[in-house]
């Protein structure tokens, strides 16, 4: 089992930047990617950045060049630097672990808000 707590997230003025971050614990060991999913009110999940644990990283085309993501293997978190925030960012966060097995595992998510 993996548990992931989030932290970040809250009321942010377009134009600018939040940090999220994540922590993962229990069978570490077994984790292959994690990343960040969004969902806004009225909308589907969707995949917003993942990074594996060797480090390869993949966006959504809607954040590509103002998200980045980056993971430190030894801390066992992965964190999302978000820059020029748009009110269409708003939505909660949800931080995602997928294991060797194929399993995949959820934070309770956290609210971010861009509006002025």
């Amino acid at each position: 089992q993996v548990q992931l707590v989030e932290s970040g997230g809250g009321l942010v003025q377009p134009g600018g930047s939040l940090s999220l971050s994540c922590a993962a614990s229990g069978s570490i060991f077994s984790i292959y990617a994690m990343g960040w999913y969004r969902q806004a009110p009225g909308k589907q999940r969707e995949l917003v950045a993942t990074v594996t644990s060797g480090g390869s990283t993949n966006y959504a085309d809607s954040v590509k060049g103002r998200f980045s993501i980056s993971r430190d293997n030894a801390k066992n978190t992965v964190d999302l630097q978000m820059n020029s925030l748009k009110p269409e960012d708003t939505a909660v966060y949800y931080c995602y672990a997928e294991s060797v097995y194929g399993v995949a595992y959820w934070g309770k998510g956290t609210l971010v808000t861009v509006s002025s």
